[in-house]
């Protein structure tokens, strides 16, 4: 599938004299699509270490600042279902510019924010911000790349964004401990300039042809069902939260998500296209690669409580000890391509679906007495196998979507991935007060923590009831193993 080939339009200053399609299809749009978001992720993990030092600024207790963190989740469930319109209606691009601005305003808002609500507000208006940026990005590229060169780009694209996660733990760790809590926030307003600069030069404008109408009651179903959802499993093993509340919020969450399904089937231009699902491909990689996101989503909060509570190293030394994931991670990348083209889809997916199932149960041998570079080398080699599985995943699951549907693709594949980070991070948590209630301990240790890094393993290898039941040629459109299919006449 080339870009001729599909049903959008090109802005003029897209179609310029700069060749910009020529640099779409290399790797300087992957790269700098990945690192806008790069601003998005890097944010989400730095204001953890962050909230003891914005709670003592507002006069609040630590807890309370959890909010800030789940307000901007809540804004990014609401806003999800919305960003496949906006990109349809008013061009991807410029929705990706419009993003940058808003979580740049965001941010400085965060900055200078002088107390708690005027804290909330600002961090609602980043949520809403992220919520469209990750998947209309990811649709910049869907429109814009051949499938043969799809996997390759978003291979690309992930880079930077990976980094986030991994030293986002440093990052906040040396900010807070070295300067001002509120440069966690400014430090995205170079991001984002730089983002402003190079999409506008570099990246091509891409819409559909005949916008579909807008989907009021599917998006007020969709954002209702997934913040309730989500708010639910955020506050699993919260004390501060009662059981009943939150299985209230399960219980809304189901029915919204519930009513919307029957709303789709009924709706012609539903905002989340269902009938995608029972495409093998798109179905095997997002609720297939669920179980692995949700096993990855729990680790950082796990990595974070074995090595800072139960091992006493500080958020600094322990965020340093994770970092080098992030090499294993970014080693894979250039790796990833060339391994799907040799194997196929199906059999990478298998074989590493094991080996990062194995390598989660490995972190629950880790003991305090175990030198440093021991636990570094571990993770390393596990962010190396995680992230060829995670480029495996984006890659087939638009192997069978077609052009109209690449926007409500990418809007459900987001969705799927919001949804399951807080699923990981609920669960994990809750795991852990039944872990210490059967041991009977009072505070946590490895013993406790390690067998929930079983779980984790475990937990990943179920995707296998997915993978297994693909052919063994699907999606080798995506990595080059098999031509495009011939142009219709």
């Amino acid at each position: 599938m080339s870009p001729s080939d599909e049903p959008l339009q090109t802005a003029p200053e897209a179609a310029a004299p700069r060749d910009s399609g020529r640099i779409t299809r290399g790797w300087m749009a992957p790269a700098i699509i990945g690192s806008a978001l790069l601003m998005q992720t890097l944010n989400a993990t730095v204001i953890v270490n962050a909230l003891p030092a914005m709670a003592r600024t507002f006069g609040v207790e630590p807890l309370r600042l959890n909010v800030a963190i789940t307000v901007y989740m809540l804004s990014a469930a609401v806003f999800l279902p919305l960003s496949a319109w906006l990109a349809d209606r008013f061009g991807a691009r410029r929705v990706f510019l419009a993003s940058i601005v808003l979580y740049a305003v965001g941010s400085m808002a965060c900055g200078f924010a002088p107390g708690f609500w005027s804290m909330i507000a600002a961090r609602f208006i980043q949520g809403a911000a992220g919520a469209t940026m990750m998947p209309v990005g990811r649709l910049i590229l869907l429109r814009s790349t051949p499938k043969s060169e799809l996997v390759g780009a978003l291979s690309v694209v992930t880079m930077p964004a990976l980094l986030g996660p991994v030293i986002g733990p440093v990052v906040g760790g040396a900010i807070v401990t070295f300067a001002d809590w509120r440069w966690i926030f400014f430090m995205n307003l170079p991001i984002a300039a730089a983002g402003l600069f190079l999409v506008r030069r570099y990246i091509p404008e891409v819409r559909a042809e005949a916008p579909t109408p807008v989907d009021i009651p599917g998006i007020l179903l969709t954002g209702l069902g997934l913040a309730a959802l989500i708010f639910a499993f955020e506050s699993l093993g919260a004390e501060a939260v009662s059981p009943w509340r939150v299985a209230g919020l399960l219980a809304l969450g189901a029915l919204s998500l519930g009513a919307y399904g029957w709303h789709a089937r009924r709706t012609p231009h539903a905002v989340v296209d269902l009938s995608i699902f029972r495409k093998p491909t798109f179905n095997a990689a997002t609720v297939g690669g669920a179980f692995m996101r949700t096993a990855i989503g729990a680790n950082p909060f796990l990595l974070a409580m074995l090595l800072q509570v139960s091992f006493g190293l500080s958020a600094f030394a322990a965020g340093t000890m994770t970092f080098i994931s992030a090499a294993g991670a970014l080693a894979m990348k250039t790796a990833a391509p060339p391994i799907l083209r040799r194997f196929g889809f199906r059999t990478v997916l298998l074989v590493n679906a094991v080996i990062v199932g194995v390598s989660f149960m490995s972190y629950a041998l880790f003991r305090p007495e175990w030198p440093h570079w021991a636990i570094m080398a571990i993770l390393g080699i596990g962010g190396f196998f995680r992230s060829l599985q995670f480029t495996a995943l984006n890659g087939m699951a638009y192997a069978e979507i077609d052009p109209p549907e690449m926007s409500r693709a990418a809007t459900t594949s987001a969705m799927v991935q919001q949804l399951v980070q807080a699923v990981g991070i609920g669960l994990a948590a809750s795991l852990l007060h039944l872990l210490m209630t059967l041991h009977g301990e009072t505070r946590l240790t490895a013993e406790v923590v390690a067998p929930a890094f079983v779980a984790c393993g475990l937990f990943t290898m179920i995707s296998m009831l997915w993978f297994v039941r693909l052919s063994a040629d699907a999606g080798d459109e995506m990595n080059g193993r098999a031509p495009p299919p011939p142009k219709a006449a």
